[in-house]
């Protein structure tokens, strides 16, 4: 009877999820990154327009999205946009993560340039504070399914927010995730 009851309320909360996040996750894994960053810019759009707390994971998406389709003259724009959300929003430690996870990414890629471009600004907006520079002692969290179960984000156990010991929340639907 439990089990009946988690099910129904699990369906209950997918059927809230917007069907074009849905999509666009389901096109970014199926390799369709065009389509899935065309997708990503209208949600990002809708969400910076009326400041969701969201709004930076979506640029983060579509930027992303843009460079492995081969547009990064597209993607750039997003992806500064969402570091610099990140910064009006004081979300240092965020801003920290996404920024250098950006550098390393498009260095691997070859796009120095571009890496040196989110460097610089990395350096213009986090503020160099001892409590940024100093990596707090990693805790072992528990393993998280590869994708939410509600809209399809790839999860990753670095990038998302801990609820609890065993929970986290889809940084993308709000989703709680065991």
């Amino acid at each position: 009877m439990r089990r009946i009851v988690r099910r129904d309320k699990r369906k209950a909360f997918a059927s809230n999820i917007p069907p074009i996040l849905q999509e666009a996750n389901l096109a970014f894994d199926k390799g369709e990154y065009g389509r899935a960053a065309q997708l990503f810019e209208r949600i990002a759009e809708g969400a910076d327009a009326r400041g969701g707390p969201r709004a930076p994971l979506f640029l983060l998406k579509a930027g992303r999205a843009r460079l492995l389709a081969g547009q990064v003259a597209l993607g750039m724009p997003s992806l500064k946009r969402a570091l610099e959300v990140l910064a009006e929003r004081k979300q240092y430690q965020r801003l920290q993560h996404a920024g250098l996870r950006l550098v390393t990414e498009l260095n691997e890629r070859g796009l120095k340039s571009e890496a040196v471009d989110i460097e610089i600004l990395l350096k213009i907006n986090l503020p160099s504070t001892p409590a940024l520079e100093t990596k707090e002692p990693q805790t072992q969290k528990p393993t998280l399914p590869t994708h939410c179960p509600s809209c399809g984000a790839a999860l990753r156990p670095d990038e998302v927010e801990w609820l609890d010991d065993l929970t986290a929340e889809c940084g993308y639907c709000g989703s709680p995730v065991r």
